[in-house]
């Protein structure tokens, strides 16, 4: 009972955090849609606020990644969230795009260092059996992030203006700091730093390409790419898309806020099949869901095929992130397992940058909602075709 308590302690420090962060990258999609009207903004730029973002969770996770296998879990987790915090904060006062930018990049080395190493901490923190679930119920406290700032958007924004949004996606993160201080680091982090000496940053980089590890290497950074490619050009540009589409701004704000609530039934049925029929399965089964969802959204005419269509996106493509998140850390040992997942999400990061960009650019160009979506429909079944081919199952296998 007490082991019990103490996960779901662990679960709900962690899992706010994740909150919080949630709600700054959800309303940033909204954000993008306001200021480009308020700044007189043109497509590429607001490509390049969702990518500075992605630039810097690049950035975040590859080097706070590195320092969480020498410094702990536990304080990259605070320096991660104090960041975001204060980036976030401050973005609210700027009025240039360029100091907007500045401060995204920092909300973003945040958020990008932050989620790999809370994944793995609850992973070396909680029994074999739970592992999966319990992560990908971390996972899910996403999801609850995003339908708040979905809510804040479509409440907030209209009447109070972008600044009022992010202001209050930022003081609440004070408060899972000060959670986070109390909260014990990892069992098995604290056991290896008693009984090796602390490796170099690079054996560190280059234990994770040795041939032990380069087959599951190779198959994360594939499935990371691919993934975070297709949800930030999607996701970040969905508003949007719906504006593209016919729709008046607070209406669209209106119909994601529906197709978000589809995110709480993914990750919820992603956690039950996870330690039921593997990692594997989740990951294969849930993009593929996905890609076809993305391919109907994107050629989808009525609203009616719009919003099965977009709930159905929603549904299956957070799902396969609370897999991607369990499975990710399972890869390596624990001397190496921040280093593995950081660059392994740093590489997805770099999906992040293009995605948006891309997007922005194709439709300067003209080219149709259903060929971009397209693109990452195909984006998505290459990663779901690398954890067929490359991945291992590794549900229920105790953690070195």
């Amino acid at each position: 009972m007490k082991n019990a308590i103490t996960e779901r302690k662990l679960l709900g420090i962690a899992g706010l955090a994740w909150l919080f962060d949630a709600m700054d990258v959800g309303m940033l999609s909204f954000i993008i849609a306001a200021l480009s009207v308020e700044w007189h903004l043109n497509e590429v730029q607001m490509g390049w606020i969702g990518s500075i973002n992605s630039i810097g969770m690049a950035v975040g996770a590859f080097l706070f990644g590195l320092f969480s296998d020498r410094a702990g879990r536990k304080s990259i987790l605070i320096i991660t969230l104090l960041l975001f915090s204060l980036g976030s904060g401050l973005s609210a006062l700027t009025t240039t795009l360029s100091l907007f930018l500045i401060f995204r990049f920092i909300v973003g080395m945040g958020l990008g260092g932050e989620l790999p190493v809370a994944s793995t901490l609850v992973s070396e923190s909680v029994q074999p059996e739970k592992r999966g679930r319990i992560v990908v119920l971390l996972e899910s406290f996403w999801a609850v992030g995003w339908l708040i700032a979905a809510l804040i958007s479509y409440f907030i924004i209209p009447h109070f203006g972008w600044r009022m949004a992010l202001i209050l996606s930022a003081i609440p993160a004070l408060y899972a700091i000060y959670l986070r201080i109390h909260m014990p680091d990892s069992p098995k982090f604290q056991s290896a730093k008693t009984e090796t000496n602390k490796p170099s940053f690079i054996k560190n980089i280059l234990h994770v390409w040795s041939k032990e590890f380069a087959r599951p290497t190779i198959m994360l950074w594939i499935l990371w790419f691919c993934v975070v490619f297709s949800y930030y050009g999607m996701f970040l540009w969905l508003p949007s898309v719906m504006v593209m589409k016919g729709f008046s701004l607070i209406k669209s704000f209106q119909y994601v806020l529906i197709m978000t609530l589809a995110q709480l039934p993914g990750y919820f049925t992603a956690a039950w099949f996870i330690e039921k029929w593997g990692r594997k399965f989740v990951l294969v089964t849930y993009l593929i869901g996905t890609a076809l969802s993305a391919y109907f959204f994107g050629s989808a005419e009525s609203l009616t095929a719009l919003l099965i269509s977009g709930i159905l996106l929603s549904f299956f493509n957070l799902g396969a992130w609370g897999a991607l998140y369990a499975y990710s850390p399972e890869q390596y040992p624990t001397s190496i397992r921040g280093t593995g997942s950081g660059m392994a999400a740093a590489i997805g990061r770099v999906g992040g940058i293009l995605g948006p960009l891309l997007v922005g650019y194709l439709v300067t160009q003209h080219v149709s909602i259903n060929t971009i979506f397209l693109i990452f429909c195909i984006s998505i079944l290459i990663g779901a075709l690398s954890v067929l081919l490359l991945g291992k199952e590794t549900k229920s296998r105790q953690l070195l």
